[in-house]
């Protein structure tokens, strides 16, 4: 990938923050980390992406580790987490191909306690970790990408990920928002989990509202019917900054399993997305997706029909999705 700078796509109009439909692909997460996300590996994937797709966006989503749901540091300096120069590598390689960008450090767990189980006390105990402790060390977390986007022209950052525990903590996430929008100009957004977009009560804190939307592919009425009052009174604009189904039997019925048995399916992946993108262009307030995921590097083409993960390079999905997107774009 090209090291110097490139100019980033025009920002988006006053009236429209996000600058129109969100044709998003995340990228970097699986099979990413540090030495990764440079080199013609990297390149191969993200000229894939945008060729195969017709992306406009991509999420750069990276992982820091702490070492158990109850610890106070994090280690963004140290791998797995890629070092700046690759983050702004990646940066500069995506906005000169055109696309606009969503930076998205995501804190994660050594022992692989997901994220969303990170909590402390809610009253403070003596000898005991706080919530002011994690908070302290997810702000320098936090701020440190923050500047990155600043200076590369990022379009968006999002400040957290799935963190459920720490939804009710409303202080202490308006704190760390004022604090990135010290430090940074653009759109600010905060990814919450799949069936908890009512319990943030600090979307007026963010620019846009979003979600993790892996919903079953019989029920993606119902959760919009139920998503919907909550955007509308947030009154800002709404995307799904992840949504996929891994490309396996069964999994459409329970798509944020990863892990779930069951044979290698295109075939169910792609019912998933139609199912989904159906129901969503039946919602003006769905303003788009930024979908998981698209690994760095890909497996082969000739390997796609054994791959039973999310990505949908080179599986029956790709095509739903580039025609999604270029429906809904234009």
């Amino acid at each position: 990938m090209n090291a110097s700078p490139a100019t980033p796509p025009p920002a988006a109009a006053d009236d429209d923050l996000l600058g129109g439909y969100v044709a998003g692909m995340t990228w970097g997460w699986t099979g990413g980390g540090r030495g990764t996300w440079t080199g013609p590996g990297a390149d191969a994937s993200m000229d894939a992406m945008v060729d195969r797709l017709g992306v406009t966006w991509v999420t750069l989503a990276f992982g820091a580790l702490q070492d158990t749901p109850q610890s106070t540091t994090i280690a963004w300096r140290e791998a797995p987490t890629p070092t700046d120069d690759e983050v702004r590598t990646a940066i500069r390689a995506a906005h000169a191909r055109g696309l606009r960008v969503c930076l998205k450090p995501v804190v994660n767990v050594r022992n692989g306690t997901w994220r969303a189980h990170i909590a402390f006390f809610d009253v403070d105990v003596p000898c005991e970790p706080t919530w002011a402790q994690w908070f302290a060390a997810y702000t320098d977390f936090m701020t440190h990408y923050a500047r990155i986007a600043a200076e590369e022209g990022v379009a968006m950052l999002c400040v957290g990920c799935e963190m459920v525990q720490s939804d009710k903590r409303e202080d202490e996430w308006r704190a760390l928002v004022a604090a990135v929008r010290a430090e940074y100009g653009g759109l600010v957004t905060y990814n919450c989990d799949k069936y908890q977009e009512g319990a943030v009560r600090w979307w007026d804190a963010v620019d846009v509202v979003s979600s993790s939307g892996y919903y079953p592919l019989d029920d993606w009425e119902a959760q919009l019917d139920r998503i919907e009052p909550v955007v509308r009174a947030a009154g800002k604009p709404f995307l799904f900054l992840e949504a996929g189904c891994p490309s396996r039997e069964g999994s459409p019925a329970l798509p944020n399993d990863w892990a779930l048995p069951g044979a290698p399916s295109g075939e169910a992946q792609r019912d998933w997305y139609e199912a989904a993108f159906a129901a969503c262009a039946r919602r003006d307030w769905v303003r788009g997706f930024m979908l998981w995921d698209w690994p760095t590097p890909l497996y082969l083409a000739t390997d796609a029909a054994t791959d039973d993960d999310y990505c949908p390079y080179a599986k029956p999905a790709e095509t739903t999705i580039r025609d999604a997107f270029s429906r809904a774009s234009r």
